[in-house]
């Protein structure tokens, strides 16, 4: 029992700091609310941050100070993101008196950088609530607990803490020492921000939807001001439109690739962005999707027959064609969500349909701030399965260690990735059957909602104004999927473990 009440005095003491520091952002909007004139919007983040600053200074008050074990430190994890969308959920539900579950959807949504959304009518929607729904996925970018360390360094702890979030296969540091490492990550994190800034404005967006897109592209978030996402720019007839969408294309890549990569490339070496395993399939992946798709949109759908007889038409189409389905696959793949094509419209055919669903569990790259199960898991699993057809041709005695990179894959890692990957699937299974069941959606919808979830994706073939009528139930489980999606499982399931609790 003392162990137990030891183990909750860490958890809570660091969670009340984390909550301090949320109480800081949430006057971040008061800005936004006052530039824009919203008065009537100071109590949507005024209140909310009292209450975090509140429960912050009384955590750490009544709960002592120590360093975290590495299961205290998944447990602050998991907890903090669950504390950090429970507080951040208020400003939706005063600013614009949707329900509780829809706003803790919604927060849970930006901070995990998922992108699901409860919301129509954004267009109308009072500025400060927008920049708040953009804000909370620029901090969840890369990680609550990450922008907490990088403002308030807790020695020891740190490393634990940095750990628990960001406990990807392999993930290197740029620097030694990690004080060091949190200064370059938000550095090059917060220099991307302000070059897509700069990139929209010169391409005629105005300075808040600016600033909303680079927050959410960056962060592979994918939360808009508009309904109609990034097409919003074309169906309003914005001259750069085109640039536009290129931009975000770059700004969304910058996003899914390995920070550590972006880290090289800064210093001169520009090959990293080819040289290793990771990145060749990254680049081979985004290609062949594209490709297929295109494939199937001029093939299948005869796409371009209408325009066989016209030279500028051909090409013009042809850019328009490519421009499309390289945002749409971009989008996916780094798990941002943007659109300027519903996803499920008719302009993707079946197979497009089909590898967005793949592009939804793949993700983006480790040390990056997309979701999914990260491309270089992915480049593990196909070295197992090459090792196993390996095997079947040599001898019984050869040695038949699968490699990335040149160095052997640890068989504790292939067993965590296998392990993942596994319970990847059964969250899947679980979360489709759990739509389908709970609702009038087919199949094909039902799997598509937890995919969307569990890869912090965001678009799905769920129609916004049908989400936010689903069961309660099943926004719980998308809750569940978004976390866990986000923090790759384990430390969540930490929380049902009362073993965890006394460690």
């Amino acid at each position: 029992m003392r162990n137990r009440f030891k183990a909750i005095q860490v958890i809570l003491n660091i969670t009340g700091s984390l909550l301090i520091v949320l109480g800081g952002f949430l006057l971040l909007p008061l800005v936004i609310g006052f530039l824009y004139g919203e008065v009537e919007t100071i109590n949507s983040f005024l209140l909310p941050s009292l209450i975090s600053f509140f429960l912050g200074f009384l955590c750490r008050s009544l709960f002592r100070s120590e360093n975290p074990n590495t299961t205290q430190a998944m447990l602050i994890c998991s907890l903090g993101w669950l504390v950090c969308s429970a507080i951040g959920a208020l400003p939706f539900v005063i600013g614009i008196n949707t329900s509780y579950l829809n706003g803790f959807f919604e927060a849970m949504s930006g901070f995990t950088t998922t992108g699901i959304t409860m919301f129509t009518g954004l267009d109308y929607m009072p500025k400060s609530i927008l920049f708040w729904r953009s804000l909370t996925q620029w901090i969840g970018g890369l990680g609550i607990l990450t922008f907490f360390l990088a403002v308030t360094y807790r020695g020891g702890s740190a490393h634990r803490l940095f750990g628990a979030e960001t406990h990807k296969i392999g993930m290197d540091r740029p620097v030694p020492g990690l004080a060091n490492t949190l200064k370059i990550l938000w550095a090059i994190y917060a220099g991307f921000t302000l070059i897509i800034i700069v990139g929209l404005l010169l391409a005629g967006v105005s300075i808040f939807d600016s600033v909303c897109h680079s927050f959410t592209a960056l962060s592979t978030g994918g939360f808009s001001p508009h309904d109609a996402s990034i097409g919003y720019y074309r169906l309003s007839g914005y001259v750069h439109y085109r640039w536009i969408e290129y931009i975000l294309i770059v700004g969304m890549i910058m996003g899914g690739t390995n920070f550590l990569i972006h880290y090289r490339v800064a210093r001169g070496n520009i090959k990293s962005l080819f040289d290793n395993t990771e990145m060749k399939y990254w680049w081979t992946l985004i290609i062949v999707f594209v490709i297929i798709i295109l494939i199937e949109r001029f093939v299948k759908l005869e796409a371009l027959k209408p325009h066989l007889f016209s030279t500028s038409g051909f090409f013009i189409h042809i850019e328009e064609n490519f421009r499309t389905v390289l945002f749409q696959v971009t989008a996916i793949i780094t798990t941002t969500g943007f659109a300027t094509k519903d996803i499920g419209s008719p302009f993707f055919g079946f197979v497009a349909k089909q590898l967005f669903l793949v592009m939804m569990v793949i993700g983006g790259c480790i040390g990056s701030t997309g979701g999914g199960v990260k491309v270089f898991r992915v480049s593990i699993l196909f070295k197992i399965i090459q090792r196993e057809l390996y095997r079947l041709r040599m001898p019984p005695r050869a040695i038949t260690t699968p490699l990335i990179d040149g160095k052997p894959i640890e068989t504790d890692e292939i067993y965590r990735v296998s392990g993942l990957f596994f319970t990847w699937i059964v969250l899947l299974v679980i979360g489709g059957c759990v739509t389908a069941f709970l609702s009038d959606l087919g199949s094909y919808e039902s799997f598509s909602g937890m995919f969307s979830a569990l890869g912090n994706i965001g678009p799905c073939y769920i129609p916004v104004r049908i989400m936010g009528q689903l069961n309660p139930v099943i926004k719980i489980v998308y809750i569940f999927g978004m976390l866990a999606g986000r923090l790759e499982i384990l430390p969540v399931l930490l929380i049902f473990s009362p073993k965890a609790w006394r460690s």
